[in-house]
């Protein structure tokens, strides 16, 4: 049984034959079957959403506890729902290889899955609190990394049964990144700034300061240079972290302002495009912001869904978004128009 719906407001205008031969055909951008594609299948709030690095699976989860696979084409059908995990999904992140997918859950365990067949590889429950964060790195041995409520940052590897190493903080851990190059990771939660950790020597090196309340998501660009984070303060900022950086101390680049986070109070997971060029981010007022990092110009509001918007993820010209509204839109976006 399909659980896609494809939207396409340009077959719903009626239009007369004179009319007809004004209109400039769409130019398309993707393989989708339709320029927006709305996904249905879960039976809750849906928390996160990932694409798989050769970009042809999409995987979602949230509150209902499972976790859906999809097609990221054609009419993006759904292809699996692994179950096994007893409390929400927070957060989702592909193996490199696309073979596999980590996943963080309230039920305090991580989970390791085998996409073709949806079993569980890896159960671990190191964690004594709420699970919110994981990433896997991006280069080197495969490593994921894990932070929770508990205050702890673990690090796993698939052939391990416990953390081949851990880090202590004092907050709650809600949001974390590696780097390009996996030497370093970025966390942070409660306490509003953003923590940087030296993974060969365990040990923190540096404080991101300036945002005013809970950071809730962040996001290495794809050229490893800058750190996308975003806040309950109802501001993204991008950070300079090239080894030597020439916004000072402080390494902000730049404050996009206006997103608000809503009264939920959710961990909203924003993303970047895959040049590095434009950001962002779901709100809690529905919509999907977008903006230009290089003049700071907001380039898209786009509505839709009818709750938060969760987590947003990015492949080629497809922007994925997830929401508390149990639905998660695929919609392509000529980013040439915009530049």
């Amino acid at each position: 049984m399909s659980l896609i719906k494809a939207q396409d407001n340009i077959n719903q205008v009626t239009v007369s034959s004179i009319e007809k031969s004004l209109i400039k055909p769409i130019k398309r951008v993707s393989d989708l079957s339709a320029p927006i594609m709305l996904l249905e299948g879960h039976k809750a709030e849906v928390f996160t959403l990932a694409f798989s690095p050769n970009g042809r699976t999409l995987a979602s989860g949230g509150f209902d506890q499972d976790i859906y696979l999809w097609e990221s084409t054609g009419a993006c059908n759904n292809t699996q729902i692994i179950k096994g995990h007893s409390g929400a999904i927070l957060q989702i992140s592909f193996t490199r290889d696309n073979s596999a997918l980590f996943s963080v859950s309230t039920d305090k365990t991580c989970g390791l899955w085998d996409v073709e067949t949806g079993a569980r590889k890896k159960k671990w429950k190191s964690h004594s609190g709420i699970i919110n964060t994981g990433d896997v790195s991006k280069r080197g041995s495969e490593i994921f990394m894990s932070g929770g409520d508990d205050g702890l940052i673990f690090f796993w590897e698939e052939r391990s049964k416990n953390p081949i190493k851990s880090l202590k903080t004092q907050y709650p851990v809600l949001c974390s990144s590696f780097s390009l190059d996996s030497l370093s990771a970025f966390t942070s939660g409660v306490e509003n700034e953003i923590l940087v950790w030296d993974l060969r020597a365990d040990s923190l090196i540096n404080k991101l300061c300036g945002h005013l309340d809970t950071v809730t998501g962040l996001k290495i660009s794809p050229d490893g240079d800058s750190l996308l984070s975003f806040s309950m303060d109802d501001t993204l900022k991008i950070w300079d972290i090239k080894p030597f950086s020439t916004c000072g101390e402080t390494r902000l680049i730049t404050t996009l302002p206006g997103a608000p986070h809503g009264y939920e109070k959710n961990l909203i997971r924003p993303c970047w495009s895959p040049d590095s060029d434009f950001v962002a981010t779901g709100c809690g007022d529905r919509s999907v912001m977008v903006w230009n990092v290089e003049n700071s110009r907001l380039c898209y509001k786009l509505p839709g869904h009818k709750g938060t918007v969760n987590q947003v993820d990015w492949c080629g010209n497809i922007l994925a978004s997830a929401s508390s509204d149990r639905n998660l839109f695929l919609g392509e976006l000529n980013l040439q128009e915009v530049r």
